[in-house]
This record gives C-alpha cells, structure tokens and sequence, in this order.
C-alpha cells in the first residue's frame, strides 16, 4: 500500500540561482581576503628590512671593532668605518695574522626590500649596494650623507611603515 505522502523527485545538479549564489558569496569573500594579502606582503617586506638592516649594522659594527683592534690597516685620519658597503662581503686582510687571511664579515649584502625597480626577465639590474641610503660618520643623523666611509646605512623607500614611523628613519 502506498502511503498518501508525495514522492519528491531528487534533483540532478544545481539551479541558476543556487550556482549564483556561491558564485557571489566567493567575490565577496575574495574581495575581502585581497587587504589581508596585501596586508601579509607588506608585514613580510617590514620583517625582511628589519633583518637586513640589522645584519648590515651588525657587520659595521664588527669592522670597526676589527679595525680598533688593529686587524684592518687603518689611517691616521680615518674613522675606522668601511669605506664602502662592498668591504663587508668581499672581505678584507687581517694584517696580525701572518698568512694575510681575508676577513669577512657578510656573505652577501641583502638588499632593501623596499627598493622597487623593473626586474628584466627576473633579474634585478641594480646592485644591492645602491639600493641603500648610506650615512657617513660625519654626517649628522636627522639629515643623513655619503661621505668617505659607511657608519649606518637606511631604506631609500619614501613609504611609511605600519607603526608609522617611514622605512628611511627605521
């Protein structure tokens, strides 16, 4: 005996409006991850400036010591600074030790993160070297200059950065 219940037909794919439906709940969930993408890609090029500028800060440092120390040659009316970014990670002689034995104190110089350029065939044309401001020791710190040695080095970027200070004052 059949029951009085009607027999519903099962459906065989998806209508129009249900197709539409997802279709517009994907935009607006899309729409809304877009911020949070660009949001991650610029919290990760902060990360990176903050490594790179410390590692290079960090080699500074260490060829200064190094020259205090009488490692590098030195003259009279120098500041015991590098005199060029590339010093870092060419190397240079350590004159106490008998075999002149380069000294390094990068193995290679990063460069800035925030430094945009056009890439050619995914290559970078200009050296990492230039892509930093660099700071003489006598140059005064809110109105940084090259000068005949590198004391700190800052980002060239304009930007400001998500705690509101600008990359070139990090």
């Amino acid at each position: 005996m059949r029951s009085s219940l009607t027999i519903f037909r099962k459906s065989k794919g998806f209508t129009l409006i249900e197709l539409m439906i997802v279709v517009a709940i994907m935009g607006i969930l899309a729409t809304a991850a877009m911020p949070l993408r660009e949001l991650m890609i610029k919290r990760e090029k902060e990360q990176e400036l903050r490594v790179a500028l410390r590692q290079i800060r960090t080699a500074i440092d260490a060829y200064k010591l190094a020259t205090d120390e009488g490692r590098i040659a030195k003259k009279v009316d120098e500041s015991g600074y590098p005199p060029r970014l590339e010093e870092l990670y060419m190397g240079v002689p350590d004159i106490k030790d008998p075999k002149k034995k380069i000294i390094y104190f990068l193995r290679r110089l990063p460069r800035d993160p925030m430094f945009t350029e056009l890439e050619i065939d995914g290559i970078q044309l200009t050296p990492a070297e230039e892509t930093w401001g660099k700071r003489s020791y006598e140059s005064p710190w809110d109105s940084p200059k090259e000068g005949d040695d590198v004391f700190d080095v800052f980002s060239r970027s304009e930007a400001i950065g998500m705690n509101g200070i600008p990359y070139r004052q990090w």
